[in-house]
């Protein structure tokens, strides 16, 4: 899927993942491919990311807001 995180000024990540695993609004999400739409806020806690060729990427955040959609994750920081 493709996954973009980003901050007002500044883009975190922006590429295919695998995975995409933090505390959402509902609880613990994990997001993967083809997953089904969704909108929720992101709560403080860690993004991890796995990316296309496997490498594990981990974001400390405070708060933010995740969208998921047509096979798209975009994470707002």
């Amino acid at each position: 899927m493709k996954l973009t995180i980003a901050k007002v000024d500044e883009v975190l990540f922006k590429g295919d993942a695998v995975s995409l695993s933090c505390k959402g609004g509902i609880g613990d999400l994990t997001i993967l491919p083809h997953h089904a739409p969704l909108a929720t806020p992101i709560m403080r806690g860690e993004l991890k990311v796995i990316d296309s060729e496997g490498t594990e990427i981990i974001i400390s955040v405070e708060s933010g807001i995740l969208e998921v959609a047509h096979n798209e994750a975009t994470v707002i920081l």
